[in-house]
């Protein structure tokens, strides 16, 4: 019997070998500073030479973990101390963004150079844009024309999509923006990244990152206003910028209007009271009747769960918009209103399919009930409706226009030979639409004794 201890095994590795050239230098930052200084000096101010540099240094040198001084050496020549301002006992050099000449077209050239740089080294990213906060937030330790190249080579950067939107959060700080640096910066970066996209890519860049509302941040609490922005940005010739402020401002205050007219609505507050609201919110942040007739109508349907049956659904809705029609007409004063609902009435039963049946019914509910008029009838009829349902609404409209053109031509031909009975306007359009009953068969919903059937068909 063998006495002896087994041996137990043992885990062992192998050693691979590291190739040269994948070897990474350890520098501490004043060496990797000391590197990068000495190769940018070399290449000059040659822009392709130091893309190119740049490019073959990250080989050698470790990016990743000396991000930070890469970029303050690319942008302000040297390792910044906090609070922006280069160190006296560092070495600079001119190869940077501030040291460059103040115009849009080197500012572009720089970019370039970080956008070759970025792609190259992937991981950059994040420390490129985390660089860029840390700058703005410096914006005060740099002079007048450092902070211009700066805010002009940002734009760009926004534009090409090498940074993101949200390194905007930089100039909310409140001491840069008590002192009105963040809102001059602002002229510039979008001056810089207007001229590369337009406004409407801006917008959506804006919208992306949830920054378009907040824009009159930029300004002290006590200049939060669209008129106060709009003067600033108009003055320093960003016309279409405060333009877009002052269509945003507008659209939050249709959403909180239609938020509130529905809530009031729920509620079964008066008509009266719901229309003096609407009015005062018209006048308050100048919101056009076209668009509030709009909003009136959305907020009207809303409010009630309609049938799927679509022989029921067109009783449902007539009885519904009966009630509310008092409400409507409020903001039918203009032609242009009246036109607005009738597409926003087409669209609306296009829509929603169980409806297809019902617009003829629904306008001519409303004509008598004076939210509507011929005029804007006959106009969306000849030329002014959209292509939703086209076909089926134009036919479901045919007899009661010929109507209406036949009507007008009838009084004009009694008011030029002075015959028939003598009627108020109500009267005369009660007297009109039985006209109409007599070619088209029709219940007579006008009559308050039968108000519960206010269907023409």
């Amino acid at each position: 019997m063998n006495n002896q201890k087994q041996q137990k095994p043992t885990l062992s590795g192998q050693r691979f070998k590291t190739r040269k050239r994948d070897e990474k230098e350890r520098f501490d930052p004043t060496q990797f500073q000391d590197c990068i200084i000495q190769g940018l000096t070399e290449t000059g101010t040659d822009l392709e030479a130091v893309a190119k540099f740049l490019d073959a240094s990250g080989a050698k040198l470790d990016y990743r973990r000396y991000a930070e001084t890469l970029f303050d050496i690319l942008v302000a020549g040297g390792m910044l101390a906090p609070g922006g301002t280069l160190a006296d006992d560092m070495m600079r050099t001119d190869v940077c963004v501030f040291a460059a000449q103040e115009d849009l077209e080197t500012m572009q050239a720089f970019a370039q150079v970080f956008n070759k740089l970025i792609r190259r080294y992937k991981y950059l990213e994040k420390g490129f844009e985390d660089e860029v906060k840390k700058l703005l937030l410096f914006l005060k330790g740099f002079s007048e024309s450092e902070r211009n190249k700066l805010a002009m080579l940002t734009g760009v950067l926004l534009a090409n999509g090498t940074l993101n939107a949200s390194i905007l959060n930089s100039l909310y700080n409140e001491n840069l923006v008590k002192e009105g640096v963040s809102a001059a910066f602002a002229v510039k970066l979008f001056k810089s990244w207007i001229n590369e996209k337009d406004i409407n890519a801006v917008a959506a860049s804006l919208r992306k990152v949830s920054m378009d509302n907040r824009l009159m941040e930029l300004f002290p609490a006590n200049k939060q206003s669209v008129e106060h922005f709009t003067k600033y940005f108009t003055e320093a010739g960003l016309k279409e910028l405060s333009e877009y402020v002052r269509n945003q401002q507008t659209i939050g205050a249709r959403k909180e209007l239609q938020k509130e007219l529905q809530e009031q609505m729920s509620r079964g507050d008066p008509f009266k009271d719901i229309i003096l609201y609407v009015k005062e919110e018209m006048k308050k942040n100048n919101i056009p009747e076209p668009v509030v007739i709009g909003i009136v109508w959305s907020s009207v349907m809303s409010t009630v769960e309609w049938n799927k049956k679509e022989e029921l659904v067109a009783e449902q809705a007539i009885k519904h918009l009966k009630q509310y029609s008092p409400l409507l007409a409020a903001f039918t004063t203009q032609g242009q209103s009246e036109l607005t609902l009738l597409l926003k009435i087409q669209e609306y039963c296009y829509d929603n399919i169980h409806f297809m049946k019902a617009f003829q019914k629904i306008v001519v509910l409303f004509y008598k009930a004076e939210v509507l008029s011929e005029e804007p009838i006959l106009k969306w009829y000849k030329d002014a409706h959209v292509a939703k349902g086209k076909s089926v609404f134009l036919e479901q409209m045919k007899k009661f226009v010929e109507w209406l053109k036949n009507a007008e031509e009838e009084s004009e031909s009694e008011a030029e030979e002075g015959d028939g009975p003598s009627r108020n306007s109500a009267e005369n359009e009660v007297y009109r639409l039985e006209k109409f009953g007599e070619n088209v068969r029709a219940i007579d919903w006008w009559r308050p004794d039968t108000a519960e059937n206010s269907v023409v068909q």
